[in-house]
């Protein structure tokens, strides 16, 4: 397993993929990289809310959540933080088909909610966050 990767901006993933180099597309919002294992597979790691997130230190990357390549016979689960790979537990058949049943809900439910809208488990604090700023504008403006 690689212990350090490095990463390069591009418009566009190349056809060629260096060993131990995540490319990342911000037109494309997508970075991707063969596997960490060794094993070559390539992994794409789509960069939204919902999926990955990436954060650029000016110096390196990370990625989060973790990557787990359940459908690689592999089967490699690491964590990419700060240009370093750290490899993670591996999960068993049930965790897998667990956390795949429950990335799918969360993948719909922000794709069928209507734009603007708050999640349900966020409304009371949105709406709380909304009636002190309509509060502090009425003491503004009296």
């Amino acid at each position: 397993m690689r212990t350090t990767i490095s990463h390069e901006f591009v418009d566009t993933i190349p056809d060629h993929l260096d060993d131990g180099v995540v490319y990342i597309s911000i037109p494309y919002a997508t970075a991707v990289h063969r596997c960490c294992c060794g094993c070559g597979h390539e992994v794409v790691t789509p960069l939204h809310p919902r999926q990955w997130s990436l954060t650029f230190d000016g110096e390196s990357i990370s990625l989060t959540p973790s990557i787990g390549n359940w459908s690689f016979p592999c089967r490699s689960h690491y964590w990419v933080r700060t240009g370093r790979v750290h490899r993670a537990h591996s999960f068993t058949d049930a965790e897998i088909a667990d956390l795949r049943i429950d990335q799918r809900a969360e993948l719909l439910d922000h794709f069928e909610r209507p734009a603007g809208s708050v999640p349900e488990e966020a409304a009371p604090l949105a709406e709380s966050w909304w009636k002190r700023l309509a509060q502090w504008l009425g003491r503004r403006f009296r």
